[in-house]
């Protein structure tokens, strides 16, 4: 009796794994459906900076982490690409060569909408999609590239004119639906 006692306490704990497990992505279908699309958001769950002064105010921090991954989580940071409409709210950690002075600090993040930008997207051998959101009416970031798993994890880089690089590590999800103002 103990042993199946014990035996049955085991195939539910495995159970248990394997349904926690199973939702950690997305179907690949809806992630292709996603892309062509191009009516999805980006939510950044971990932020990685390039420059090697913020790095080092990292680890100098008492238990700190050796890694170099700032967590985002319990934050709303996205990018919601609309059809026309290019919504970017994500932090930046790193070198800034034209900062804002005495204005809003938030004018040194990631913060800005663009209705001017070109979106191209292709998948490689291996189901992983590139998709290149290039910029024509924002001076805050050039060229945005989202690289998408086939089941919905995502990496995000943004390269800039006026500051070093930066990535994200996320995953992306179909838009809501905006309801109109009467």
């Amino acid at each position: 009796m103990k042993k199946l006692i014990s035996i049955i306490c085991m195939l539910s704990f495995l159970m248990f794994f394997e349904n926690c497990s199973s939702q950690t992505g997305m179907d690949p279908q809806a992630v292709t459906a996603l892309i062509n699309s191009r009516d999805f958001s980006f939510h950044a769950k971990r932020a990685n900076p390039t420059n090697y002064d913020v790095i080092n105010v990292m680890t100098s921090m008492p238990n700190a982490p050796a890694t170099r991954i700032l967590d985002l989580t319990g934050s709303n940071y996205s990018i919601d690409l609309r059809p026309g409409k290019l919504e970017v709210t994500l932090p930046y950690f790193g070198r800034v060569f034209n900062p804002s002075y005495g204005g809003n600090p938030s004018d040194n993040s990631y913060r800005f909408t663009s209705k001017d930008f070109t979106v191209t997207e292709n998948q490689n051998k291996k189901g992983k999609w590139i998709v290149r959101i290039k910029l024509n009416d924002t001076r805050k970031a050039d060229e945005i590239i989202i690289e998408v798993s086939k089941f919905g994890k995502a990496f995000t880089s943004i390269r800039s004119n006026d500051r070093q690089p930066i990535s994200y590590d996320g995953y992306i999800t179909k838009n809501e639906e905006q309801k109109v103002q009467p």
